[in-house]
């Protein structure tokens, strides 16, 4: 029998969408599962005044938790269920948009951990500015 990629890639698409859809946090920033492949995952979430720091930039806060999230998706692709045990951002310009990005990777999948990097741009006026990079360290877990 033949493998179909983009039946695969559906049905990771179809599962992510439904568990972001189970996290508070995911749900209140209005994270959005555009793309899932594997060991990739593409999120985003619309600008809200709410998520602001003092000069109206998007908190790093944020930033952290958004880069999490896609390294978490793109991992969850090849390992399952995880949780992350380190990661580190780097805040390049001030993160202004009407829409953020988020294009995480498998950098090194592996039976105890899951080394993952992610992009994450600014929108505005349909161009794409790089704001933001990481790398996330991920544990796999055992789970339903």
């Amino acid at each position: 029998m033949e493998h179909d990629d983009r039946q695969d890639d559906h049905g990771h698409l179809a599962r992510l969408r439904a568990l972001n859809e189970t996290a508070a946090f995911n749900r209140w920033c209005g994270i959005e599962v555009l793309e899932i492949g594997e060991g990739i995952a593409t999120i985003a979430i619309p600008w809200r005044d709410e998520f602001g720091q003092y000069a109206g930039f998007l908190h790093a806060a944020l930033i952290g938790g958004f880069i999490d999230t896609a390294c978490g998706y793109a991992a969850s692709t090849l390992v399952g269920r995880v949780l992350a045990s380190h990661f580190s951002v780097n805040c390049l310009r001030p993160a202004v948009g009407e829409r953020f990005i988020a294009r995480a990777t498998v950098v090194k999948p592996g039976r105890t951990q899951v080394f993952t990097r992610c992009e994450l741009f600014a929108e505005k006026d349909g161009k794409q500015v790089l704001v933001a990079t990481g790398e996330t360290l991920l544990v796999p877990v055992a789970g339903p």
